[in-house]
């Protein structure tokens, strides 16, 4: 079997375990039904932006050409620093996208992969930001209305909680197992300060998620098309957004947004 396309990221389904979804073009390929077979690549050094879809030497920001990156309201700063956010007031690059993505109810949560961290997703991104992360539990913390105000509870919380994920250890399925979550909510509901605590979720549901892997890494490399543009290995196992590979190696997919590659199984 081959298949062809400008890689985008992965379409999960939350389920036991985490379905995956590869879409290149119109073609959607079930990536779980590949583990366990030898995949090959090949990319040839095409890379089509994400958001206006012209060809560009250099992906910026996992897929946008440069212009785009400057001026493309999918790559405004508050997609890194949701505090940033000024959609509420009708600011930002593109008031109507930000209305439409940012003016929406957004989640802080707390979530559990090599360690705990903090973060930001709209509320119709749960469960899938936690499934791209690699995120073995996660537990809701508060509830806002718009961007802004989950931005805000976020920075509040970074003295006291990471807002990072260490990817490799999260590959090597290094999980802090020990840190009970719901215990770490309370303590993050102390540190709240008073403007925030009515934002507070009183929902205590813990999401745990398994992801489709045979075999976790003992070490990781991490493949560059840019550097190893072909290659073939026995995909084992995916988690976040990244193939593993049984030589230990990993491909991360959303970092080759819009790098056009060739497969075989």
């Amino acid at each position: 079997m081959e298949f062809s396309g400008n890689l985008k990221k992965m379409l999960t389904q939350y389920g036991e375990p985490v379905q995956y979804r590869l879409s290149l073009g119109e073609e959607e390929v079930d990536m779980n039904a590949l583990i366990g077979k030898p995949l090959s690549w090949k990319y040839e050094g095409r890379i089509n932006c994400k958001s206006c879809g012209k060809k560009t030497n250099k992906s910026f920001g996992q897929g946008f050409c440069f212009p785009c990156f400057r001026d493309a309201p999918e790559s405004s700063p508050c997609i890194i620093n949701p505090e940033q956010c000024e959609g509420h007031v009708g600011g930002g690059r593109d008031p109507e996208w930000e209305k439409k993505h940012h003016v929406q109810p957004h989640v802080v949560y707390l979530a559990l992969s090599s360690g705990l961290k903090v973060g930001v997703t709209r509320k119709d991104q749960v469960p899938t930001r936690w499934i791209d992360q690699g995120a073995s539990q996660a537990i809701k913390l508060a509830e806002t209305p718009y961007r802004k105000l989950a931005g805000d509870i976020e920075v509040a919380l970074k003295d006291h909680l990471s807002d990072k994920t260490n990817w490799q250890r999260m590959l090597k399925n290094e999980i802090a197992t020990h840190i009970d979550l719901l215990a770490e909510k309370e303590k993050a509901k102390a540190l709240l300060a008073p403007e925030f605590q009515q934002y507070y979720s009183e929902n205590n549901d813990i999401w745990s998620i398994n992801y489709p892997v045979q075999q976790f890494p003992l070490k990781v490399k991490s493949i560059n098309l840019d550097k190893v543009p072909e290659g073939e290995a026995t995909l084992v196992g995916i988690k976040g957004q990244y193939l593993i590979f049984d030589d230990m190696r990993v491909m991360n997919i959303r970092k080759h947004t819009g790098y056009w590659v060739e497969w075989g199984v």
